[in-house]
């Protein structure tokens, strides 16, 4: 049963005014808007609690995240058919999105456990040094402190209420608090009691998590501006995470604001495997294009070919390909519109020819496939920005040296994707350090569309991908992003934390 309020340090607190979901279908349901009030408490509480939850055994951090994944999956039905219902998402998307997030909670409670995380370091004492004696000093990583965490439209669960982000932040000892996302809230609500009824069983402090639903923008930029608050995550928009970025970085104490803000995820199909395989590959790629309707950050919106009938093969099966996929329905109808908008903007551009178009309205989402040449490529920035949703670009280079400037002319990405055989690897191998500057994660001959989540993933990049290049989102490694690195010198071990001991 959804609670329709937000979770405060262990209450359900309304608040004067609310604001509907976006149903699919059946009938909206209502929800509390945030107020700046409720931010405050929230945050204070989470500071309240951080003095326990930070000195928190590893084994009973562990605990507690595992059962906050028992606790979703005993809701899953619930959560399944509240999330068809504001999102139009598949049953099995929705299904195997929850096992992404369960899983991920315990991945980050074994990594923990295991401790390797904390980069534990030792030098010792050198009385007897010359000319001057060293100290002893020991390293280790600790939690930042309470820290924000924006829900994702496009994700309602592996980035949202119990996502990546919160799981890392747990993790790591911090304290979150949420603000949830418009997009689901349903969802978000019946996520924070799972959250709540594990902290319960586990006896924490009920500051360890709140949640605000949103509805009021004021909501989220009080939560990057309370000076309680050491770093924010964030998934969504270029747009709404960079005018958050500047909030954190103009506070009286600048503090890291981790936003993923989405991607275009080039794609560069060299010669020989467009000549010997290019049919499948557009295939492959409508697949990917298309999938969830596009809307993924790791979606692969660009295509780069060399000139000639090899590269007209391509496009003609890539748009035969992409003209069977039916209408899907988006997950908001701003999503809707501004994919719309997006479309319109292609289309518009010089330049640009139109390969693939459809109708599509309301909520609704089709593919649309456009080419144009390397040439206007370079000479228009804006075809390189991001359309969230099922939208492919051709991009036609008249040689080796024509694509080499394609690449470098990139604005920092999540992924960049090379399609080779062996005889393209001489080009293979000089383009991959350039495309190493600019994306995050580097595929051959795949589709980058769904993240792994495991020790080794990346998923991240340089700017405007994220705010960060030094930091990931995905993985045991996003850990890091909510700890620091202190120094302990000539500390007694009778004081020591109890992991430096």
């Amino acid at each position: 049963m959804l609670n329709g309020t937000h979770l405060v340090a262990g209450e359900w607190i309304g608040s004067d005014n609310s604001f509907s979901n976006e149903p699919v279908s059946g009938e909206a349901d209502q929800f509390a808007v945030g107020t700046v009030e409720l931010v405050n408490r929230a945050v204070e509480q989470a500071e309240a609690a951080f003095a326990s939850y930070s000195s928190l055994a590893r084994s009973e951090r562990a605990k507690f995240l595992r059962a906050i994944g028992d606790e979703i999956d005993a809701r899953g039905d619930a959560i399944t058919q509240t999330g068809m219902k504001e999102t139009g998402l598949p049953e099995a998307r929705l299904i195997g999105e929850r096992g992404r997030t369960v899983g991920q909670l315990k991945l980050f409670a074994d990594h923990i456990e295991a401790g390797d995380y904390l980069d534990r370091r030792h030098d010792p004492a050198l009385p007897d040094r010359a000319p001057l004696p060293r100290p002893d000093l020991r390293l280790m990583q600790r939690p930042v402190g309470p820290v924000a965490v924006f829900g994702a439209s496009n994700f309602p669960l592996a980035f949202s209420t119990a996502g990546g982000d919160t799981a890392a932040a747990l993790a790591a000892g911090c304290p979150v608090v949420v603000k949830g996302h418009s997009a689901h809230p349903g969802v978000s609500d019946l996520v924070a009691q799972a959250i709540d009824a594990a902290r319960i069983a586990c006896g924490l402090h009920p500051g360890v998590f709140s949640q605000i639903q949103g509805g009021n923008r004021a909501v989220g930029q009080a939560l990057v501006q309370h000076p309680l608050i050491k770093a924010v995550g964030f998934t969504g928009s270029l747009g709404g995470g960079r005018a958050l970025f500047d909030l954190c970085a103009s506070r009286p104490e600048p503090i890291p604001f981790f936003g993923e803000l989405g991607s275009v995820n080039p794609m560069f199909i060299l010669d020989s495997a467009l000549g010997g395989r290019g049919g499948d590959i557009a295939a492959g790629w409508a697949g990917s294009l298309t999938m969830g309707a596009g809307q993924f950050c790791t979606n692969p919106g660009i295509a780069v070919v060399k000139a000639g009938p090899e590269a007209d093969a391509f496009i003609e099966a890539a748009a035969a390909a992409l003209e069977k996929v039916d209408s899907q329905v988006m997950l908001t109808g701003g999503i809707a519109s501004a994919y719309h908008s997006g479309r319109d903007r292609v289309a518009g551009s010089a330049g640009v020819r139109t390969v693939l178009t459809t109708i599509c309205d309301l909520r609704n989402a089709t593919p649309y496939l456009f080419a144009t040449t390397g040439a206007q490529w370079l000479a228009d920035e804006e075809l390189g920005e991001e359309v969230f949703g099922p939208l492919g670009m051709v991009v036609v280079v008249e040689s080796d040296d024509e694509r080499m400037k394609v690449a470098q002319s990139l604005q920092g990405q999540l992924t960049a994707t090379i399609h080779m055989d062996d005889a393209d690897a001489p080009l293979a191998r000089d383009l991959l350090p350039v495309l190493e500057r600019k994306a995050g994660r580097l595929l051959v001959n795949g589709f980058p569309t769904g993240v792994e989540v495991c020790d080794s993933m990346v998923h991240g990049g340089p700017y405007p991908a994220s705010t960060n290049f030094g930091a990931t989102s995905v993985g045991t490694m996003s850990i890091r992003r909510f700890l620091r690195p202190v120094c302990y010198q000539n500390i007694p071990e009778s004081i020591l934390p109890d992991d430096l001991r």
